[in-house]
């Protein structure tokens, strides 16, 4: 979790972060390994659908969200509302460079 490149362990201190400002009797389908041991009997696990198949079907039958009881499913309407609000960020990041066109 410490390697360079995707800087996984940001991810790690944004659970800490959240977890430790939510109630203890609250759950949340986030990651799996251990990585945050004192969290982990709050912690759901699941993956996307898309990313489902590209697991071992042993890990499909777990863990993707179709197949676990645990899990809803979702008409994509909440996806659409979160890239909506973020669409007004576009001009301010379009540029982050030093090359203009």
């Amino acid at each position: 979790m410490w390697t360079a490149g995707e800087k996984q362990f940001f991810a790690l201190a944004l659970l800490a972060a959240i977890m430790a400002e939510l109630p203890s009797d609250w759950t949340l389908s986030l990651i799996k390994w251990d990585f945050l041991p004192e969290y982990l009997p709050r912690i759901l696990f699941g993956v996307s659908v898309f990313h489902a198949y590209g697991h071992q079907w042993v890990c499909q039958l777990w863990y993707h969200p179709q197949k676990a009881g645990i899990w809803g499913l979702s008409d994509g309407e909440g996806c659409e509302r979160f890239w909506s609000m973020l669409c007004r960020l576009i001009p301010v990041l379009r540029i982050t460079g030093g090359i203009t066109y």
